[in-house]
């Protein structure tokens, strides 16, 4: 098989008869060089298939063709098996369908690409789950889980995927569609009906199983969770023909699965978690043996590196609550039962245990939902915190999926931490205790050659330890190209031979995933950063914490977060496209392989601005990937760079101008407006800067809000100080409504309210299209100009998130002085929260009285509000009314971001991102509720999609004031 890209001939021949989309080039390609592992390979071409027909047509075109294929879900792996010089057929996007549910005999029938999360959300309302539950669930495709034999966090109940599934449709090397399953499942006619490949396969697989029988018994570890080789031990006498066991867990080198029969298991009744708190990891290792004494579902490790990574992160560091003191290392024991007496009993008969062995000095129950959410969500996002570890030196994998039998792991791990010390080597352990499963990842230089020679040796030695303990290399991360290379040290010459039969009976010519599991290089090669991996200056307009640009954007680790399709705000255009390149993970690989010389036009690239554009700069990545990549940071500072060397366009330079353009209309408001709204405008905008014509550029207020400011009776005698109200360019010019409405609330509050003398803009329409150029005096200006109030102890208080923020973000990577722009950043407030803080803290709260007119309220937060503080404070606010009933959207991205939906080739994209969760809710809610939207982007696009008048939560608690 070659693994060169694909040809043109070789490109026609697929696309002929294809339904789904055929991609070769040089982006395409890097976008697919990587999973979550260190390992890099260019993809030779994408396929996304539509349906088992375009599978069967990659398959056969490959044996004319001679190219080969990898099957591949969310690209999560981390052992390398979705990477490879292969055409990559990605089932995410379109082959995620659950055909059928029978929930009397709780089995579902899926396609490969159903997202595990979104399968248990379907199967909730039937009080069933699917029982394996990795920690990558909000993306993980089921037919990853399938290939990959998964595991998660209660395999010491539900076992492996390998036990759930009941049959699989597949499609073999010659392109021939079967299923696979027990002779009781599928029957064993239509098991031996099918001529050539699989009437080979009856004949072979239970030769080999004879052949090497006494190997397998012998040489296959005794641990349940063990993933490596092909699962021969699964069909050993008495064990009927079952094909797709051997397919489970193959990492995609034996065929295509198109359709998986899976059986379920019953939800959970009840649960309730127990944090314990330990001085060391030795005696979270003894504690484990006692809490595996009282039966429990889970029992999941953290240690100290890990903890202290969820301190620094926007997203969890607001989960560590239940934190007592300063813990080492931690136990979260879960316990699931029918009601809350047995589980109080199993807490107590646990707390009991540890107590009286000495084990631990905190145990932290946790009843609430929401509590045990919290630890979780901990837990799961291990791998991504540990990789936003800042600098070259990061936790490395190879070593970080060993399995041993249970009552050796306190000594295994004595042993493993005795190793790093002696080697200075820093180390972090997590992972799923109840079953002898460490995450085990020493931190690694591997741009170093002493790094990667480090790894190689940490691998012998640590292996020849699970070999004396009776375990596995690997206990649910596979082989792929971190270990394939160690299964004959595993498993021995014989059951490599095994294993090579395997591959040969199922893939005669290798069409399938070459280089895992059989013939596979060596763990040290294809490494993503090597010891050649080149160091690119950029001179860059942002200054950057992690050290530079290149390394800002290396801080992506590929464990596609940012591929989540439920809940939160990441990655708003991901979800609206489900296109690898449309996510934040997608946008990192491309600009890396800018930087590091795989696409030839650098940053200049057509491609590479089409994989950036569809960004809208939302900030939800800083936030919600593990790792903290800012892609709207990373966007600005690659705009930057494109126009540095071609110029800003036009259309970037009439956004960036907003607020001068905006002067100088507004004394010719009642001119321009109707101007702005009429047809032929709208056409013309279109024409000369692609505005698109279905949108209307915001009205201009008949008067500016400064000049209502100075023509105002103040009324508010100023007691609880001066507040200096920032009014921005949407407040000033568009919106006054707005500004007029929280002047009232902070002076309902006590406080005498003023305006900066020159009103001030903060810049952002330029920092969002990139002129950070331009916009680098600005900022300093605006810094000079607040540092006055600062110096005074006034706070700076305003009303539009994507403004007031960008002083306590943006500028601070961007001023001169970054002292001076931390001492603004310190005093600028968003209204919810200066009021919030003064209603929570001071004496006698904030001293308005309300109205208490029932009132429902549906709540939206702004997307820079939600990244970088929350949205809780919004919520408090409009708490107070007693009458009003306040709901918050479970929404993302409403899809304006500013001037993005505006522009004629993101209007559709636009409106795509805000119907995935937002508009449906708005339009169900009753004419009488009040829409609160935070930000004024969000007011003009839910207006524009559901005709409803959207007003900002100051508007609303005015109008209740007494």
């Amino acid at each position: 098989m070659s693994d060169s890209p694909l040809t043109s001939g070789a490109v026609e021949q697929l696309r002929r008869g294809l339904k789904g989309e055929v991609r070769h080039d040089d982006v395409a390609r890097v976008l697919y060089a990587n999973d979550a592992s260190i390992y890099q390979i260019d993809a030779t071409g994408v396929v996304t298939p539509r349906d088992t027909d375009d599978v069967v047509h990659c398959v056969r075109t490959a044996q004319e063709a001679g190219f080969s294929l990898l099957p591949r879900g969310g690209g999560t792996s981390l052992a390398g098996q979705a990477v490879g010089a292969s055409v990559h057929l990605d089932f995410s996007r379109h082959m995620r369908e659950i055909l059928e549910l029978n929930v009397e005999e709780r089995w579902v029938r899926v396609q490969p690409g159903v997202v595990l999360d979104e399968l248990n959300a379907f199967l909730a309302p039937h009080g069933l789950q699917f029982g394996p539950d990795v920690s990558t669930s909000s993306r993980a495709n089921l037919g990853g889980m399938i290939g990959n034999n998964s595991c998660g966090a209660h395999s010491i109940l539900y076992g492996k995927t390998i036990d759930h599934v009941i049959d699989l449709t597949v499609v073999l090397a010659d392109g021939e569609v079967t299923r696979l399953g027990s002779p009781e499942t599928v029957g064993a006619d239509a098991v031996a009906g099918i001529q050539s490949i699989e009437s080979g396969l009856r004949e072979h697989i239970p030769r080999i199983v004879q052949d090497y029988e006494e190997q397998i018994r012998a040489r296959f570890p005794a641990v349940m969770r063990r993933v490596s080789g092909y699962n021969l031990d699964a069909l050993l006498p008495p064990a009927p023909l079952d094909l797709s066991r051997l397919v489970v867990g193959s990492e995609g080198t034996l065929c295509a699965i198109t359709e998986a029969t899976l059986n379920l298991v019953e939800r959970p009744q009840d649960s309730l978690v127990v944090a314990c708190h330990f001085h060391d990891l030795a005696e979270a290792m003894d504690a484990n043996l006692v809490a595996l004494e009282t039966s429990p579902s889970a029992s999941e490790l953290m240690d100290r590196l890990l903890l202290d990574q969820t301190g620094g992160s926007l997203e969890y560091a607001p989960r560590r609550s239940f934190l007592v003191g300063e813990p080492q290392s931690l136990l979260f024991v879960e316990y699931y039962a029918s009601d809350a007496d047995q589980l109080h009993e199993k807490a107590n008969d646990l707390e009991a245990r540890l107590r009286g062995a000495g084990l631990g000095y905190a145990y932290v129950r946790a009843e609430e939902k929401s509590l045990q959410k919290d630890m979780w969500d901990l837990r799961k996002a291990g791998l991504g915190l540990l990789m936003g570890m800042r600098g070259d030196p990061k936790p490395t994998s190879g070593v970080e999926d060993t399995c041993v039998p249970v009552e050796h792991l306190p000594e295994y791990v004595r042993r493993v931490s005795t190793l790093m010390a002696d080697e200075d080597i820093p180390v972090t352990f997590y992972g799923h205790a109840s079953v002898g499963v460490l995450h085990i990842r020493p931190v690694l230089d591997l741009k170093r050659p002493e790094g990667i020679a480090t790894l190689r040796r940490l691998e012998e030695q640590m292996s020849d330890w699970v070999l004396e303990f009776g375990g596995s290399m690997s206990a649910e991360h596979g082989d792929g190209l971190a270990r394939s290379e160690w299964i004959g040290k595993m498993f021995g010459p014989e059951l490599v031979e095994a294993f090579g039969e395997v591959k040969q009976a199922f893939d005669p010519v290798g069409i399938f995933n070459p280089g895992k599991i059989v013939d596979a290089p060596r763990m040290d090669e294809n490494l993503r950063y090597g010891s050649d991996y080149p160091s690119v200056p950029v001179e860059s307009f942002f200054r950057f914490e992690e050290g530079s640009f290149q390394q800002a954007v290396e801080m992506c680790s590929g464990v596609g977060q940012c591929r989540k399709t439920m809940v939160g705000t990441m990655c708003p255009s991901f979800m609206a496209t489900l296109d690898e390149q449309h996510s934040t993970r997608g946008r990192a690989n491309a600009l890396r392989a800018a930087l590091d010389g795989r696409l030839p036009d650098g940053l200049h690239g057509d491609g590479l601005h089409e994989v950036m554009d569809l960004c809208l700069e939302c900030k939800a990545c800083k936030a919600e990937c593990p790792s903290s990549v800012d892609m709207a940071k990373l966007k600005y500072e690659y705009l930057a760079q494109r126009n540095e060397r071609d110029g800003v366009p036009l259309r970037s330079r009439l956004v960036g101008s907003i607020d001068v353009l905006n002067r100088w209309m507004s004394p010719l408001a009642f001119l321009f407006n109707p101007i702005l709204r009429s047809r032929p405008n709208r056409w013309l905008m279109e024409k000369l800067f692609r505005i698109d014509r279905r949108r209307c550029l915001p009205a201009l207020a008949r008067q500016r809000f400064s000049d209502w400011f100075s023509s105002r009776n103040a009324s508010a005698s100023g007691e609880r100080g001066t507040v200096v109200f920032y009014n921005d360019t949407y407040t000033e010019f568009n919106e006054p409504e707005v500004g007029i409405a929280a002047v009232r609330l902070l002076e309902a509050a006590g406080y005498r309210v003023v305006i900066p003398e020159r009103r001030i803009c903060c810049g952002r329409p330029m920092i969002s299209k990139g002129m950070l150029k331009q916009v680098k005096e600005r900022v300093d200006e605006n810094i000079a100009e607040l540092t006055v109030f600062a110096e005074r102890g006034w706070p700076v208080v305003g009303v539009e998130p994507s403004c007031i923020l960008a002083y306590r973000d943006d500028y601070l990577d961007l001023a001169a002085d970054r002292d001076a722009a931390q001492r603004v950043a310190d005093c600028v407030f968003l209204l919810d929260e200066f009021l919030a803080r003064v209603d929570r803290e001071e004496e006698g709260g904030l001293g308005c009285e309300f109205d208490v007119t029932p009132r429902q309220v549906l709540l939206h937060g702004h997307c820079h509000q939600k990244a970088l503080t929350s949205t809780q404070d919004t919520r408090h606010m409009l708490s107070l009314p007693a009458g009003f009933q306040v709901e918050e959207i479970a929404s993302g991205c409403c899809g304006m971001a500013g001037a993005f939906g505006y522009e004629v080739e993101h209007y559709d994209i636009s409106m795509e991102v805000g119907r995935q969760r937002l508009f449906e809710p708005i339009m169900a809610a009753p004419p009488s509720a009040s829409i609160a939207i935070v930000g004024t982007s969000c007011r003009h696009q839910i207006a524009d999609a559901t005709g409803r008048r959207p007003m900002h939560w100051a508007e609303l608690l005015a109008d209740a004031l007494k």
